[in-house]
């Protein structure tokens, strides 16, 4: 039973009264209020896997009337009580719903997007090619541009239109490498118009970024994102090992136990 009003705390549920409230609407509003403050190991844990629930269901986009069904239906499988609906026929409904909930999410996203990337365009310096990127120079760079072939070495940060920020090279301490061929459309594209050691912005619409399925939990569907990308480096591809070498064409692959050397 403790373990059934703990969890109903969490989620502000008050079906766990203590046997004895006279005031019902008192007791769930006290509930509510200690639960958003854990203060013990188990409460903040509990309090983490309601942070866990809610983050794999923020897909269903849900208003709060939405959200007091899933408070009964989960209160009812922790109490053992007698389910309103049946799951058998109801939950294979669930991802038909989601999908549904996401693109419509998607949408909205998209057209709160559709001025900012406007705005973005009309910036003094900023230019806007075919596919939709909003490109701007921040620094200009002397080295070469790289093809999208190119391996680059950059730091970068990632806002989201209203400025929250939702990836750092800089708060990692290191600048991240990858192939310019392996990165959303808006990188290979936005990356190729820069020189080594110079700095740019790249407002990216969804369509060239991670479109309606966005990147959960950060990422929205249908988001535009804005990225401040300083290009490092082209890094030189590694050298074809020679024949007989470890790693290369018919040569004994290197022992795991050597690999794992620091």
């Amino acid at each position: 039973m403790r373990k059934m009003c703990l969890v109903a705390m969490m989620l502000s549920l008050g079906a766990c009264q203590p046997q004895g409230a006279k005031d019902g609407s008192a007791t769930a509003t006290a509930t509510a209020g200690a639960a958003a403050n854990p203060q013990s190991e188990d409460q903040k844990t509990l309090y983490a896997l309601g942070l866990s629930i809610g983050k794999s269901i923020s897909v269903f986009d849900m208003t709060p009337e939405e959200l007091e069904y899933v408070k009964a239906g989960l209160t009812a499988q922790v109490k053992g009580d007698k389910p309103a609906v049946e799951l058998e026929t109801y939950g294979p409904k669930l991802q038909e719903l989601a999908r549904a909930r996401s693109t419509q999410k998607a949408e909205k996203e998209k057209e709160t997007s559709k001025k900012f990337l406007e705005d973005a365009a009309k910036e003094p310096g900023a230019s806007k090619t075919e596919s939709g990127l909003v490109y701007k120079e921040l620094t200009p760079g002397t080295g070469d541009s790289p093809k999208a072939t190119d391996i680059v070495k950059v730091h970068y940060k990632g806002t989201l239109p209203n400025g929250t920020e939702f990836d750092s090279s800089y708060k990692r301490g290191e600048p991240t490498q990858f192939p310019l061929q392996g990165v959303i459309k808006c990188w290979t594209e936005g990356v190729q118009k820069m020189k080594v050691g110079g700095k740019a912005k790249l407002v990216c619409p969804s369509d060239i970024a991670y479109g309606d399925r966005g990147a959960p939990p950060n990422i929205p569907g249908g988001s535009a994102l804005v990225f401040e990308v300083e290009l490092l480096e082209i890094v030189k591809p590694p050298e074809a090992a020679p024949a007989g070498a470890p790693g290369a064409p018919g040569a004994p692959a290197t022992p795991p136990s050597a690999a794992q050397k620091k």
